[in-house]
């Protein structure tokens, strides 16, 4: 039997069926059979806008996810334990606590770390060292001088960063990347101020700190006896702002007929009342501690040329927006990206690997906080650091003299 053709049964072996026959259902060129198809066919392809959408729709919840999380981590706080074999050999260890950054303000996010560096407390420091970068707010005084209560019997030293002295200001936090790529200066992008735009109550912060018998080392040397080791300590202000310079020495003081401000014990630090300490009953060699804000390369050169063994700075964040696996992407100063963090040699390798007999120490703390316009930190936890500064190995060649 011979099927007659028809519109669903057309003649011809192969032949189209007649609904996808031009000039049935459309014009000549088939324009129209293309649509029948898309209907009579579902599965087809992805139209560029379609595409568009789903890629900026997956790029959205990535971009969420990822400022959720930068967003947690900035609250998700860190205390860092490092050994620094710095002393004599058979000496007692010295327990330091490093803060830094805390830029401190009245919301949720500044109690929650007011409360957690008072915790830290039970740690019992033999010295706590604060490098600046406080408050970010003139109404947060009272929340630092609360969370540093607990340490205002401890011996201390203390400098300031430009946020001790200039409120927390809106800045593009691309510019530094940027700055960067186009191998720019780290000094371009500092910032620019004179007294007059001081609003932060740093004289007030000054005074409860140096009330309590801590150490002003703006600028400044102090010496100290503390765990029957005799510290000496030499400050810098915050090179940042163009703060930093180096004080006399009490010799050169002598000579020139000036002043060193070399603020007198407290009944805490363990030495008598008038500053003087004396080396003897048991103390050991001096410890030489230098202390800055911003880590700027010039700043740490003078200090190490002053003689200090062990740097103490802040100032980084640490990159505060990092890549795992890789680092820091900026250090917001000249120090470099490799020395953003963490205890290094300066400015070689460590003292206690080769290469580093003309190195001093130094540590950079990634600090607590952030600045409160941009609360974010990816790859740079917030951090206190506990330095215990132990004997040498290398000193037990050494003659003893």
């Amino acid at each position: 039997m011979t099927r007659r053709p028809s519109a669903h049964f057309p003649a011809g072996r192969g032949a189209r069926p007649a609904h996808t026959r031009p000039g049935l259902h459309g014009d000549r060129d088939g324009s129209e059979d293309v649509a029948v198809r898309d209907v009579a066919h579902p599965r087809r392809r992805a139209r560029p806008r379609e595409w568009l959408t789903t890629c900026t729709v997956g790029l959205a919840a990535i971009g969420g996810l990822g400022v959720a999380y930068a967003a947690a981590e900035a609250q998700w706080y860190v205390l860092r334990r490092l050994t620094v074999p710095m002393l004599a050999v058979g000496a007692t260890p010295l327990r330091v606590l490093h803060l830094s950054d805390l830029h401190l303000t009245l919301d949720h996010r500044g109690a929650h770390r007011a409360d957690w560096v008072r915790r830290l407390a039970a740690e019992h420091p033999d010295l706590v060292v604060l490098t600046g970068d406080n408050f970010a707010r003139a109404e947060a005084l009272p929340v630092l001088l609360d969370a540093l209560a607990p340490f205002l019997t401890v011996p201390g030293a203390f400098v300031f960063g430009s946020n001790d002295y200039v409120s927390a200001r809106w800045r593009n936090p691309a510019r530094y990347l940027v700055s960067r790529l186009l191998g720019r200066d780290a000094r371009d992008d500092r910032d620019r101020f004179t007294e007059e735009d001081f609003d932060l109550p740093w004289t007030d912060l000054r005074a409860a700190l140096v009330r309590a018998g801590w150490f002003d080392l703006n600028n400044a040397r102090a010496k100290a006896l503390v765990a029957n080791h005799v510290i000496r300590m030499v400050g810098l202000d915050d090179p940042h702002i163009d703060r930093d310079c180096l004080p006399m020495r009490p010799a050169e003081s002598q000579e020139s007929g000036g002043k060193v401000d070399t603020p007198p014990l407290g009944r805490d630090m363990g030495g008598p009342a008038d500053g003087s300490v004396a080396v003897g009953d048991g103390a050991r060699d001096a410890i030489v501690l230098g202390v800055v804000h911003a880590p700027y390369r010039r700043a740490l050169d003078t200090l190490a040329d002053d003689g200090a063994r062990l740097i103490l700075a802040g100032h980084t964040h640490g990159g505060q927006l990092a890549l795992p696996g890789y680092g820091p992407l900026i250090a917001n100063c000249d120090v470099g990206t490799a020395r953003a963090r963490g205890l290094h040699g300066w400015p070689g390798p460590r003292p206690d690997e080769p290469g580093g007999e003309k190195s001093v120490w130094l540590h950079v703390s990634a600090g607590l906080g952030t600045s409160p316009y941009v609360p974010l930190r990816i790859a740079a936890r917030p951090e206190a650091t506990l330095l215990t500064l132990t004997g040498s190995d290398t000193d037990a060649e050494r003659p003893v003299c």
